[in-house]
């Protein structure tokens, strides 16, 4: 007979298959952030250079490569890299990490609580978006996470023996972005440990050793790159390591005010953030008394009092979030590592609402249900063209109109299961709410939730973003170039942060390359709509006739992509 505990962890691995599996390969790249990334895995199979391959024929990876390592070993089993190849990597970080997390609460706060943990970090929306993405951010985040739960279990051993599972994961983590990945998790635990009366001095040299161990396979990789890219890696380096951290860099990257990392993890955790403000109003508040010297005493003795997972946590959270308070390159990605320690504390309050104040969460699965029927209405309205296109206005109409279109006119097949699933989880919401049992009202809420994000895995998100990709633009450029070079010409050309043509570029098979960086006499040019007067103005010399207009805003920067041949006049 299966335990209760090992069933949750099967029924979670099956929901990690099937939310983050069936459906990454649909979307056809849309944003430049994914081909950029695929891009460098590309070059790695096609050059053989598995230490510093160079892509867009000048551009060096800006991160280190274990998260191309991963979707080059896999693209070299399926024969390409693909949409679902670039994207597996951080899909399995993220399976992994939910199921990792499973085991460390469940042996430490419960099998239930672990298993709503890994649900909600399942689906909230930052973390699904970054699982199901070409990214490198996931595999960050999980290899982080995981070295958390592993440093944890070290200190519970008193900081006796190495480690050794959470040295490979901090190499990992700093395979994937850098130092940071070895740093901050050596951080948390070590506070940890410290509140916990271990005494300093053995904290410092313990965790130094762990830190050294753990750069020794990254330094090997650094010092083979070095080899190859000399002070032009260096300088790579120092810009994405340090001068990022110090807000010196030579060019502004995701620049961010303070507040901007408290409204990211609000939006990050959508739709539970929905169920926090619904629970306020349900809560019963008490009067605050004593002065402020008797509030901290009664906080100190609270930390002190704290169970030591629920510590760990909450110090996870705490100290990550402040470290990426400091630079001033901020972004949502960042945060992820305290996405699974939030998730546990929303599990602990879910099962508390649904103890104490039951209709809270009603009403929060009253509203999301309520938002599924609406998501499926309007989809009949679309498909049965009842929307005009009248209601679209602006510069972006034309583009709006094309994805009401691809709703509408796209082939459905078995995907109406996909469609109406959110139906079915929503039947069953409403079928199981009078139950007084706990589980069924926190499952179902939650079963509606998965199958929302399912339904816009499956169907509606590939519709809809596949008309911005640039892939049929390239497949016709193709057809007229089939082989051989193409250049590019921007623009908004930065020094140090080079923009390409990221997304036309990986589905010619890294072909693009910059015109001001090799000249030739003849060839052909990629080259936005309104790039064509500079280019004239910057290449006198040059003739241009076009070739070809896309009538295509692309997905990298929003102009319309045109090919035009050239040669140098003599």
């Amino acid at each position: 007979m299966i335990r209760k505990q090992d069933r949750y962890a099967w029924i979670l691995a099956a929901l990690c298959i099937v939310s983050l599996f069936l459906f990454i390969g649909e979307a056809l790249f849309n944003t430049r952030g994914e081909p950029r990334e695929a891009v460098v895995a590309l070059s790695m199979l096609q050059e053989g250079n598995w230490v510093l391959p160079v892509n867009n024929g000048v551009e060096l990876a800006f991160k280190p490569p274990l998260f191309h390592w991963m979707i080059a070993a896999i693209s070299s089993v399926t024969g390409a890299v693909s949409e679902y190849t670039s994207r597996m990597p951080s899909a399995l970080a993220l399976a992994v990490m939910v199921l990792a997390g499973y085991g460390f609460y469940a042996k430490r706060r419960g099998a239930e609580v672990a298993f709503l943990m890994g649900l909600i970090t399942l689906t909230n929306f930052e973390v699904h978006r970054a699982g199901t993405n070409c990214r490198v951010d996931m595999l960050l985040s999980a290899l982080m996470v995981l070295a958390l739960y592993q440093l944890y279990k070290w200190g519970e051993k008193r900081l006796r023996g190495i480690p050794w599972v959470g040295v490979l994961c901090l190499s990992g983590a700093f395979l994937t972005k850098g130092p940071v990945g070895v740093l901050l998790p050596c951080l948390v635990v070590a506070v940890f440990v410290w509140i916990r009366g271990l005494n300093f001095w053995r904290i410092f040299f313990s965790f130094f050793g762990i830190v050294l161990l753990s750069c020794v396979l990254p330094m090997c990789w650094y010092w083979a790159a070095y080899q190859q890219g000399g002070d032009r890696f260096l300088q790579l380096v120092l810009e994405e390591n340090v001068l990022r951290l110090l807000g010196k860099m030579s060019y502004d990257s995701h620049v961010n005010p303070l507040h901007y990392n408290f409204i990211t993890v609000f939006a990050g955790y959508v739709p539970y953030t929905l169920l926090v403000l619904i629970s306020v109003f349900f809560l019963k508040y008490k009067r605050i008394e004593g002065k402020p010297m008797a509030w901290w005493n009664r906080f100190k003795a609270y930390i002190r009092n704290m169970d030591d997972a629920r510590l760990f946590s909450l110090l996870s959270i705490v100290i990550i979030f402040v470290f990426y308070c400091i630079p001033k390159s901020k972004r949502s990605v960042y945060l992820l590592p305290i996405y699974p320690f939030i998730a546990y504390f929303l599990a602990e309050y879910l099962i508390y609402l649904i103890r104490r104040h039951r209709k809270a969460v009603t009403l929060f699965g009253t509203v999301m249900a309520s938002l599924s029927v609406l998501l499926f209405l309007v989809f009949v309205a679309v498909r049965c063209g009842i929307v005009p296109d009248s209601i679209f206005s602006g510069k972006h109409a034309a583009e709006n109109i094309a994805f009401m279109r691809a709703l509408e006119q796209t082939a459905l097949g078995w995907k109406w299961i996909v469609v109406l699933l959110p139906l079915v989880a929503v039947y069953a919401f409403f079928k199981i709410k009078p139950v007084q049992r706990e589980n069924p009202l926190a499952y179902s809420v939650i079963g509606i939730i998965f199958t929302i994000f399912f339904a816009l895995d499956g169907f509606y998100q590939p519709t809809v973003l596949n008309v911005k990709s640039d892939k049929p633009v390239a497949d016709r450029i193709a057809e007229i170039v089939p082989e051989g070079r193409l250049y590019s010409y921007r623009t908004d050309v930065y020094v140090a942060n080079r923009t390409h043509p990221f997304t036309i570029n990986f589905y010619l098979g890294d072909r693009v390359v910059p015109f001001d960086v090799f000249l030739p006499d003849a060839g052909y040019l990629v080259v936005g709509e309104s790039d064509v007067e500079a280019f004239g103005k910057a290449y006198p010399a040059y003739e241009i006739k076009q070739v070809y207009d896309s009538r295509h805003r692309s997905c990298d920067d929003h102009k319309v992509v045109q090919l035009y041949q050239f040669r140098k006049m003599k």
